[in-house]
C-alpha cells in the first residue's frame, strides 16, 4: 500500500513540475510574441504617418505584399527549400564529422590538443573569404553551399566535443578504471553519454553557422535560395523583399533549433525532468 502511495505521490510531483515548465514556456513565449507584435504595429504606424521613410526601412505591409507575391509565384517556397536543404546537409555533415573526430580523440590525448588548436585556426578564418575558393572548386550549384555550411560547423563541433570528452566526471572515470573497464566500454558508457549535453548545445549554435555558410555561398554564386533572393532584392533596393528573406531565415533557424531542443529532451531524459 505504501509503495502505491509513494508511486502516486511521485507521479503527482512530476505532473506538477511538467505543468510549471509548460506555464513558464507559455508565459515567455507570450511575452516575446507581444513585444514583436507591438514593435511591428509601431513600425507600420510610423511608416503610415511618415515618421520614418518606408522606402529606406521597408514596412510590415510591404513585407506582407512581398510574401504574397512570392507565394503566388512559387519562388518563396522554392528558395526556402533550397536554403533549408543546403543548411541541413551542411549542418549534419560538418557537425557529425566534427563531433565524431573530437570524441574519438579521447583515445589519443596527446593529439587532442594539436587537433583542437588546428580547429581553432580553421574557425578563425572568415568563411566569406573561403567562399570564392569553395565555389571555384565545387561549382556554383548546391554542393558548394553545403561545403561552406559544413566547414562553418565542423571546427565548432570538434572544439566542443574535445572539451566535452576532457571534462568528463573524473570520479566516474576512476571508478570505471578501478573495475578494469576496457577503453571502448568507458568511451561508449561514460564519455559519449557525458558529452551529450555539450553535443546538443553545439548543434543549436551550429544552426546559425550553417545558415551563414549557405547564405554566403548563395551571395557569391547561385541562381536560387534565400541568400540569392536577398542579394538580388538588395541590388534593386527592394527592402521589403530583403526583410522577407531575413524573416524567413530567422523562422528557419528557430524551427531547426526547436527540433534540436525537442530531440535533446527525448534523448537526455534526466535533463527533461529537471
Amino acid at each position: 500500500m505504501s509503495d502505491v502511495a509513494l508511486s502516486s505521490s511521485s507521479g503527482i510531483r512530476r505532473r506538477r513540475r511538467a505543468t510549471r515548465r509548460t506555464a513558464a514556456r507559455l508565459g515567455t513565449g507570450g511575452a516575446v510574441a507581444a513585444i514583436v507584435i507591438a514593435l511591428v504595429a509601431l513600425w507600420q504606424v510610423a511608416v503610415a504617418y511618415g515618421w520614418i521613410n518606408g522606402k529606406l526601412l521597408g514596412s510590415p505591409a510591404g513585407i506582407w505584399q512581398a510574401a504574397v507575391q512570392g507565394l503566388d509565384g512559387g519562388t518563396l517556397l522554392s528558395d526556402t527549400f533550397v536554403t533549408l536543404y543546403e543548411t541541413v546537409l551542411g549542418l549534419v555533415a560538418g557537425s557529425t564529422l566534427g563531433i565524431g573526430l573530437g570524441l574519438l580523440l579521447w583515445f589519443v590525448p596527446r593529439m587532442s590538443g594539436v587537433a583542437e588548436g588546428l580547429s581553432m585556426i580553421l574557425n578563425s578564418i572568415p568563411k566569406i573569404a573561403l567562399g570564392p575558393l569553395i565555389v571555384i572548386w565545387f561549382g556554383s550549384d548546391a554542393t558548394s553551399k553545403i561545403w561552406l555550411a559544413g566547414i562553418s560547423t565542423f571546427a565548432v563541433a570538434m572544439i566542443s566535443s574535445c572539451a566535452a570528452a576532457r571534462e568528463v566526471d573524473q570520479d566516474l572515470l576512476n571508478l570505471f578504471r578501478s573495475f578494469r573497464a576496457p577503453p571502448a566500454m568507458i568511451f561508449t558508457k561514460l564519455i559519449v553519454p557525458g558529452a551529450l549535453p555539450w553535443i546538443f548545445s553545439t548543434l543549436r549554435v551550429n544552426i546559425g553557422f550553417a545558415l551563414i555558410g549557405a547564405v554566403v555561398g548563395e551571395y557569391i554564386a547561385s541562381q536560387a535560395g534565400l541568400g540569392h533572393e536577398v542579394f538580388v532584392a538588395g541590388s534593386l533596393f527592394d527592402l521589403n523583399t530583403v526583410w522577407l528573406g531575413i524573416i524567413v531565415l530567422t523562422l528557419m533557424a528557430t524551427v531547426l533549433g526547436g527540433i534540436v531542443q525537442f530531440t535533446e529532451s527525448k534523448v537526455i531524459s534526466w535533463k527533461a525532468q529537471r
